[in-house]
């Protein structure tokens, strides 16, 4: 099993998340976070006066799968939150130990 956090632009949720679901991906857990990378942000224009942005907005996508299904899952969030534009994202894949399913005490595969 593995754990794949994608960090992507926030208008190409809809786009991941419809990827993902082709694929048979049932769950996915977003959270809204601020970050950067090589950009180190941007500035933008206000009532004539001029602002530092450092940190950009972005999505974090968590999704757990079976270890067979990793590779098409990375292959799909890649194609999906693909811009060309720096800024587009990172993905990491982690190795997961144990998933539990809390309701019904379901482990591991039977619980993704």
């Amino acid at each position: 099993m593995k754990l794949i956090t994608a960090v992507i632009k926030p208008f190409r949720l809809d786009a991941v998340r419809e990827a993902l679901t082709a694929l048979g991906v049932e769950g996915l857990t977003v959270t809204e976070v601020k970050g950067y990378g090589r950009q180190k942000g941007h500035t933008e224009i206000y009532r004539g006066a001029e602002y530092a942005i450092h940190f950009l907005p972005k999505l974090k996508l968590e999704i757990a799968v079976n270890g067979d299904v990793a590779p098409k899952a990375i292959e799909a969030i890649t194609e999906a939150a693909r811009t060309g534009q720096i800024g587009d994202g990172k993905i990491f894949v982690i190795d997961l130990e144990e998933v539990v399913r809390i309701r019904t005490g379901e482990k591991n595969a039977d619980a993704l």
